[in-house]
């Protein structure tokens, strides 16, 4: 486990970026590489041009082997965009006797649950159990070892487009790499960014990217809710590309180095002057007018992340308020405009919750926030709970007395069919 070494690769609207990292001896993460490539073929979090895409997972990777010397074969890959629709779910089995729950019963009642309908189109790549009921018995968070007949639970079911699906493994698998998970990106942010103790206070994720804007809430350690926003960091780029008549890579830097989220905190004399297009004289564009290009726009992405944590019935409980990440949430004053806007505590996300010494400095920005969080999910589970099972079926703990249930059924059915034969050859006698 010590030298397991995971690969993250995430395929963002802005960026392509590869983190190799293993565990080092204090059970933090230590990367070993990072490689980064422009992201053409992709546009709001879904593949649009292939061969694009393809060259830029390429460049990548061979940054990312180059700088940890290590050859790169499987990787996880996270996967977000508007199609991503989450929806809860009930479940539930009869078991065949009174004894303990095992973690068998929990895995058939989740593996169940894979085969729900769900719409044409459509793929499960999550599913994430809620709380579970037994024998009517409700508000349980780990069952095994309880007894009980009936056992049943809600589940969280992410679902996304199946063609999505696709062609994120068709470009992966044409860049000579194998996918070990598919993750959803703010479920891999979350990894990355949130504490323990935030997840249990209760916590929204706001993953701000370049085409979208990824949302995870969290309470009791458990996500309830996943949504994806199609509105990211390149739509305020557009917005100021249009508003301030520019070219779009000036918008882009006027954004990151002069951008504010609130105009009343913008300089009204401050002025930067940008050298016009052949021969034209310079354009001078005033502080004030871009920070309120970025605020009306910034503005309907809160309120749209407001919406989805009001949809989720979790507004009232979180009491670690909202966590900022991804590129969008270095944007000055960023979180001063989402406290007053949602009225609850606002902090930046930074991926150091987990990190150790690492090669790389720049893995410590916020948009490495979801590269971060898919080399994590190779060490640990999304859910704590799943960890803890993983631990149980290791130490051979497969629970025995279901065997003994399962040799007495059998034995039960070959003493029937014996009955049965007798019976026949009985007959045959009378004839």
């Amino acid at each position: 486990m010590e030298d397991k070494i995971i690969v993250g690769l995430d395929i963002g609207t802005t960026k392509i970026c590869v983190i190799v990292g293993r565990k080092n001896e204090f059970g933090k993460l230590e990367v070993l590489g990072m490689g980064k490539a422009v992201s053409d073929g992709v546009i709001r979090g879904i593949v649009t041009n292939i061969d694009k895409t393809v060259n830029a997972i390429e460049k990548a990777v061979a940054e990312a082997s180059e700088q940890s010397g290590i050859d790169i074969r499987v990787v996880n890959v996270g996967i977000a965009g508007q199609h991503i629709k989450s929806a809860v779910h009930h479940g539930s089995i009869t078991r065949d006797s009174d004894d303990e729950i095992t973690v068998e019963d929990v895995n058939r009642l989740t593996n169940d649950m894979y085969r729900i309908v769900i719409p044409p189109g459509s793929e499960i790549i999550h599913v994430m159990p809620q709380d579970y009921i037994i024998d009517y018995e409700d508000g349980i968070k780990d069952p095994v070892g309880m007894s009980g007949v009936k056992m049943e639970a809600d589940f969280h079911i992410i679902t996304a487009q199946t063609n999505a699906i696709n062609n994120i493994n068709k470009c992966v698998r044409r860049a000579g790499l194998d996918i070990e998970n598919l993750i959803l990106e703010p479920l891999a942010s979350s990894l990355a960014v949130l504490s323990d103790e935030e997840k249990e206070a209760g916590v929204c994720l706001v993953d701000i990217g370049g085409g979208t804007t990824d949302i995870a809430v969290f309470y009791d350690n458990i996500i309830r809710h996943t949504a994806v926003i199609p509105f990211g960091g390149n739509i305020i780029t557009s917005d100021i590309k249009q508003g301030c008549m520019v070219m779009e890579h000036q918008a882009e830097q006027l954004k990151t180095k002069f951008g504010r989220a609130i105009s009343e905190e913008a300089n009204p004399n401050e002025i930067v002057s940008i050298p016009g297009l052949r021969n034209r004289a310079p354009k001078e564009i005033s502080l004030k007018n871009l920070a309120h290009v970025i605020e009306a726009r910034m503005e309907e992405i809160i309120e749209m992340v407001h919406t989805e944590i009001i949809t989720s019935g979790f507004h009232k409980k979180l009491a670690a308020g909202i966590v900022v990440t991804g590129g969008g949430s270095q944007l000055t004053n960023l979180q001063q405009l989402f406290e007053y806007m949602t009225g609850l505590d606002t902090r930046i996300g930074y991926p150091n919750e987990h990190l150790g010494k690492s090669k790389v400095d720049a893995v410590k920005s916020p948009m490495y926030a979801t590269s971060v969080g898919l080399v994590l999910s190779g060490f640990r589970a999304i859910d704590i709970r799943e960890d803890r099972y993983n631990e149980k079926i290791a130490k051979g703990k497969a629970l025995k007395p279901r065997n003994k249930q399962g040799a007495k059924f059998f034995q039960n059915i070959l003493e029937k069919t014996k009955g049965l034969l007798i019976d026949d050859i009985d007959d045959e006698r009378d004839y």
